[in-house]
């Protein structure tokens, strides 16, 4: 054999490509990516889906002669590579993977450096160590290479060959789960049966179709989802109990960043992680709990949260609508509640007002003035992690809000208690669980601190005679702890943490203080959406001609069925997951489908369609309602506050 055959031919450093690409795919799949793969047939589509547009993608460098085509052939692979590992660390943090969508929101990451940082890893290197050893042959060991041109003939053979590889892998997705590109689904289904780089594929069609929707819509569209939705509302009566028993109080409305229910009357080490919300979630203190309150959010999760608490509507499945749908029209709670029962309206956070586009959105709800972190103390021995800690953030609001012009409706969004959960030890009220995971140790601690910080902050309404005259709703925003860190959960909790079990897991919880009404324990299951509608019920205002697609939690006519963004949903009987049904109760797969399964899966794909249509289509645009003046963003400036001059 010559020495001219035993070097490396651009048809061999090819497949040497594809295969390194494939295998830090694996790797990814087995290591970092939690995508609940079950069977041999899943685990075959798992081998299978990498190979295909990868193979697709760098056979096109095989068009090209000499050294040249080395060196696009590295180029090709490291930037594989790279759509790869931005997608494990954008994992890592959020449980999702990149969209374009998520794209047009890396302005935030600056702000959110220390949660990012913490997404690194130390075995990351292996994600490269196949681009280092290839650049160091590429300039060092040249002769090692064949730079003769690789036949032009075959190069379509093997661009068909990827694609007949496509088609077979999508033929087993489908038969594993029909309508896998045509239904809403979860992005770890899509990844799961298409791979990380055909689903951004997927996704970059998705967007495109996306932005067509909006230059397409028409009234018709909108129709179409008002006939949904106002069938819907006629089915619900209000609550004569409850109807109007919050007019004109103040609403306050305080957000729970990474809040879960678990953690309610959790002991660790002997000490209640949550001592004041226990108390709430007794029935005792006035407060109606609703422990089996979902959050609903997608990628989005903190800004998903505001924005189908305000209204009623669900965020969008990749991206978040703060970002993506700023520019909408909406009818939004904190503006009906001024055209209706003259509310003034504020959100209050100790981050800045840019942060996921807020000083933008909040202009299109109504909202009459943002406290940002130009409000507040902004010291460094105030800060940890992300921004304002929750007790300085608590005390300087309470301040503002004894100033304020009554009725108020007042949205307070915490921050301590957020991804990577960080503490200093000072602060800590409770010794860390010691799971070996530094996310969950942390979780209940930052939590123990929330809640610690939320009795000081409720003392201080009762101090200042803001109580007694407030509608107070407090809630979790979404779930703090992802499926990554299901041992550590199961050393936390004692118990193994299936899909079905990480559904329950979602519980984020809802508390609600009308005055003059006692409080108690409400099974209802309910989830975000509901929460509009339900504190529109309460000021006594007519919900018939408002678009949503929640439902009142008081209403003895309220819909128990629980979507998620997913398309997976849950009910008093059973929960949907995966698609697979289980009792909620044992957790366990039915053996025999409940009656109502399909119908209500139906109803959900049709919430989550018609959802979709109002914010791709910017539906709002179109509706003359009675009920409803439109809101004008221009009359909305949010100004620096007299603590602005403060460094960051």
């Amino acid at each position: 054999m010559s020495l001219q055959k035993k070097k490396i031919s651009i048809f061999v450093f090819f497949l040497l490509t594809v295969l390194t690409v494939s295998l830090k795919t694996y790797f990814a799949y087995y290591v970092d990516f939690s995508l609940g793969v079950k069977g041999l047939v899943q685990n075959l589509i798992l081998l299978m889906n990498p190979y295909s547009l990868l193979a697709l993608i760098l056979s096109v460098f095989l068009f090209f002669k000499g050294k040249k085509a080395f060196w696009f052939m590295l180029i090709g692979g490291f930037l594989l590579t790279f759509l790869l590992y931005a997608n494990v660390v954008y994992f890592r943090f959020f449980s999702d993977f990149l969209t374009f969508s998520t794209l047009n929101q890396v302005g935030n990451v600056e702000s959110m450096g220390g949660a990012v940082s913490a997404s690194f890893k130390w075995y990351d290197f292996v994600y490269f160590l196949d681009t280092i050893i290839y650049l160091f042959i590429l300039i060092f060991k040249s002769k090692w290479l064949d730079t003769r041109t690789f036949s032009k003939k075959f190069v379509p053979v093997v661009m068909a060959v990827s694609v007949a590889l496509f088609f077979l892998n999508l033929a087993f997705a489908e038969t594993d789960r029909p309508e896998l590109l045509t239904r809403t689904f979860d992005h770890k289904y899509l990844v799961k049966y298409l791979g990380p780089y055909n689903f951004t594929v997927y996704d970059g069609v998705k967007s495109i179709q996306n932005h067509q929707e909006k230059a397409m819509a028409s009234e018709d569209d909108l129709t179409k989802v008002l006939n949904y939705t106002k069938q819907r509302q006629a089915e619900v009566e209000p609550n004569p109990e409850y109807y109007g028993a919050g007019k004109k109080k103040n609403i306050i409305k305080i957000h729970l960043e990474s809040f879960q229910t678990f953690l309610i009357n959790k002991k660790v080490n002997g000490k209640e992680v949550t001592p004041f919300l226990n108390k709430l979630s007794s029935g005792q203190e006035g407060y109606k709990y609703y422990p089996n309150f979902f959050h609903q959010t997608g990628q989005g999760k903190t800004s998903d949260a505001e924005f189908t608490m305000d209204n009623s509507l669900y965020g969008l499945p990749q991206g978040s609508a703060y970002s993506l749908k700023g520019s909408n029209t909406y009818q939004s709670l904190p503006a009906i509640l001024d055209q209706k029962r003259g509310y003034t309206s504020n959100v209050m956070h100790g981050d800045y007002k840019t942060f996921w586009n807020r000083d933008q959105v909040y202009k299109h709800f109504g909202i009459d003035k943002f406290y940002d972190a130009t409000y507040y103390d902004m010291s460094p021995e105030n800060i940890e992690n992300l921004g304002l800690k929750d007790k300085p953030f608590f005390k300087e609001s309470a301040e503002y809000q004894s100033k304020m012009k009554k009725p108020f409706y007042s949205h307070l969004i915490t921050l301590t208690n957020h991804y990577p959960f960080t503490l200093s030890p000072d602060e800590a009220g409770i010794e860390k669980p010691n799971t070996g995971d530094a996310t969950v140790d942390g979780y209940v601690q930052t939590a123990n601190y929330m809640d610690s910080a939320l009795e000081e902050y409720i003392n201080e309404l009762k101090k200042k005679g803001i109580y007694d005259d407030s509608v107070i709703v407090i809630y979790g925003d979404h779930y703090g702890i992802s499926e990554n860190h299901n041992k550590a959960m199961e050393k936390l909790l004692g118990e193994e943490i299936t899909p079905a079990k990480f559904m329950d897991l979602n519980r984020t919880g809802l508390w609600m203080k009308v005055p003059g009404k006692e409080g108690g324990v409400d099974n209802t299951y309910g989830g975000q959406i509901d929460v509009m509608p339900t504190l529109l019920h309460l000021e006594g205002i007519d919900t018939k001609n408002f678009l949503m697609l929640g439902t009142d939690l008081l209403s003895k006519d309220h819909k128990q069925v629980v979507p998620f963004r997913n398309g997976d949903f849950i009910t008093p009987e059973y929960k949907y997951v995966n698609g697979r049904a289980f009792d909620n109760k044992t957790n366990e797969p039915l053996e025999k489908e409940p009656a109502d399964l399909e119908k209500n899966k139906q109803q959900v794909e049709k919430d989550l369609e018609m959802s979709d249509s109002v914010l791709n289509g910017d539906l709002f645009r179109f509706y003359k309602n009675p009920d409803f003046d439109k809101v004008n963003p221009s009359k909305y400036q949010y100004k620096t506050g007299p603590k602005g001059s403060q460094k960051k």
